[in-house]
């Protein structure tokens, strides 16, 4: 490992763990290939004092959408996509009320105006895939795709996922592992946990405030306050089932190596996944020219949320222009960086919002990776 550069992204966890601000977490980050960073602190599960070590695994939210966008970017890379092309045509009952001419690009950068979670949904249906993808299809468009940025807290990850069991036959979960994270040797990356690797799970623990009496409309059907808990995404049953928006459970490695391909380029230790052509141009801008639900900025790329500044509407944790990948709600995060050749993955267990995203704990380890790299201290 680089010289120094561990031990000074591990004094920053141990402080954030002894400050209180987390409870348990893990950082891992590789430059140009190579893994520089490994390091974890605090406590996995506060009822049984179990710590944290580097294989404990945690549900790590929307982080979890990186990897979906990127098995939709593998298919593209094979011909099997066309970014351009309408989800109808792979997926036919996805046509319905006035839906016909979605297309892929608009789904993978929150424009297709169908972020609403179906009426009255539980954790029970959140388990149930065909339930879900069947309500999702059947949705009415909120707004003419294209038009408006809406971020698709938790359908993102159902209509890609259900596209990429139409076009290639293998359920998402199966998908990912098989063609994305055994090439890349990543081990640790579940969509569904199984019986013998839960007890790694580190259980969620909120600090969140309470969602507010006077929430909007559009924000409960988004993001349901009934079901975007940690008791609901700690229950065995939701752990165990595939919600490829928000309910990956990994590792800080898995998320690190992940970014790593595509720090390198589409490559990562002779493997390549996809061109280098291709990852510039899913790190291209998609929504620049574009007002969200609320009337602020959002800049995404092709399933990616994109690096800069934050009153800009970018991600001040990944760094400058050019870098992308996804945060988590809570406070995970995992991106590329491929001007500096670094891939950060960042996993935890409490759940934290930050008004100023420069004080978060991605940003804070993030950017004590940056200095290093950049000859600081």
């Amino acid at each position: 490992m680089q010289s120094g550069l561990n031990d000074i992204v591990q004094i920053v966890l141990d402080e954030l763990v002894s400050s209180g601000v987390e409870l348990g977490l893990q950082v891992a980050a590789f430059v140009n290939g190579e893994l520089v960073v490994d390091c974890w602190a605090g406590v996995a599960d506060e009822a049984t004092g179990r710590l944290v070590d580097g294989d404990t695994l945690f549900t790590s939210w929307s982080t979890t959408k990186g990897f979906v966008a990127t098995c939709v970017h593998l298919l593209a890379e094979r011909g099997r996509i066309a970014y351009d092309t309408p989800i109808a045509h792979y997926w036919p009952e996805f046509a319905a009320a006035g839906k016909e001419a979605v297309t892929v690009r608009q789904a993978l950068s929150h424009t297709a105006g169908v972020p609403q979670m179906p009426d009255g949904v539980t954790p029970e249906m959140l388990t149930n895939w065909d339930a879900m993808v069947a309500a999702i299809a059947g949705h009415e468009l909120l707004w003419e795709p294209g038009t408006k940025f809406g971020y698709h807290a938790f359908t993102f990850g159902w209509i890609l996922g259900e596209l990429v069991q139409r076009v290639d036959g293998r359920p998402i979960a199966q998908f990912a592992r098989e063609e994305l994270c055994a090439p890349l040797g990543i081990d640790d990356f579940f969509l569904g946990i199984s019986d013998s690797e839960e007890p790694r799970v580190a259980p969620l623990e909120s600090a969140l405030p309470p969602s507010p009496e006077d929430l909007p409309e559009i924000e409960r059907q988004i993001a349901p306050p009934e079901v975007t808990t940690a008791e609901v995404f700690n229950r065995p049953d939701v752990r165990r089932a595939v919600i490829p928006g928000a309910g990956g459970i990994m590792t800080a490695r898995a998320v690190a190596r992940h970014y790593a391909m595509l720090a390198g380029g589409g490559m990562l230790h002779g493997v390549w996944l996809l061109s280098p052509e291709r990852v510039d141009e899913i790190r291209t801008p998609q929504t620049e020219h574009l007002l969200d639900l609320f009337g602020a900025k959002d800049v995404m790329g092709l399933g990616y949320k994109l690096g800069g500044n934050a009153a800009e509407g970018r991600a001040p944790a990944m760094g400058e222009p050019g870098t992308f990948g996804h945060a988590g709600h809570g406070g995970s995060l995992g991106f590329a960086d491929p001007a500096r050749g670094l891939a950060f993955g960042l996993t935890k267990n409490r759940l934290r919002a930050w008004d100023d995203p420069t004080q978060s704990t991605a940003y804070r380890v993030a950017e004590a990776i940056r200095r290093r790299l950049d000859g600081g201290s």
